[in-house]
């Protein structure tokens, strides 16, 4: 069997958005780069305390990587801190942690999606500058599932082709898109109103009724291609709702 080439990329700018121990004193590091996309790779040493990596491999900041490897699996040779984005705190750094997950779980690894990378980019830098988290997460989630090749139909009927009536309420099926006919039998799919669809559409939600049901028609959809892998970050901030109510009482 022919080997396979040795790649190297040098100086791609990009985001960390996982680590976690391997061996004694690495670690395995999960990075979106521009250009190259969800890439995996050994950060040999960086768990020392005067490793150069050390305090560089930290999620929601930007930098520059450098990496070499044949396999899925890269090396990481070099890393720097670009820097001039803040971090994300209190419920921001949760819903980063949100978006670092879906791109976890749904992008597949060295897949390039320009597009995406600079909506993530900008999602980021959104959520740290306190912007409101609600339309910064759907407008990412969006572009997610549009990237991935299931672009959301929002503007018409997927039956007739006609525009979306804010007054009809429609069943969103997964595979075609809004419609007005029931699902077939033992089949599930959302219903939504037609307001709430013109709303995700145009990134606006005018009231907290259309900004829920939007929030719920947008997690059916991800669950749906998620393919029974849970959202762990969404667990998190139940639980920290729910302590919230129990201090309160």
């Amino acid at each position: 069997m022919a080997r396979r080439e040795v790649e190297r990329r040098d100086d791609r700018p990009a985001f960390v958005l996982h680590a976690w121990p391997y061996k004694e004193t690495s670690l395995i590091v999960e990075v979106f780069a521009e250009g190259e996309g969800r890439v995996a790779m050994v950060a040999r040493g960086a768990k020392r305390p005067r490793s150069e990596l050390h305090g560089v491999l930290q999620a929601f900041q930007p930098v520059t990587l450098s990496w070499s490897g044949a396999g899925e699996l890269k090396t990481l040779v070099r890393a720097e801190w670009r820097g001039g984005m803040p971090l994300p705190s209190g419920s921001a750094l949760l819903c980063g942690f949100y978006l670092n997950e879906l791109l976890l779980k749904l992008l597949p690894r060295e897949d390039p999606h320009p597009r995406l990378y600079a909506a993530y980019r900008d999602a980021l830098g959104e959520l740290a500058a306190g912007a409101v988290q609600a339309p910064v997460l759907r407008r990412f989630e969006l572009a997610l599932m549009a990237e991935l090749g299931y672009a959301l139909q929002l503007a018409t009927d997927a039956d007739t082709g006609e525009a979306i009536d804010p007054d009809t309420r429609y069943h969103y099926a997964f595979d075609r898109g809004a419609q007005r006919r029931a699902p077939p039998p033992g089949v599930r799919w959302p219903l939504v109103r037609g307001a709430t669809l013109i709303a995700l559409g145009a990134g606006r939600y005018d009231d907290a009724a259309t900004a829920a049901e939007a929030k719920r028609l947008m997690r059916e959809i991800i669950d749906h291609h998620l393919e029974a892998r849970t959202i762990m970050s969404r667990k998190v901030v139940r639980d920290l709702m729910a302590l919230d109510e129990e201090g309160n009482e």
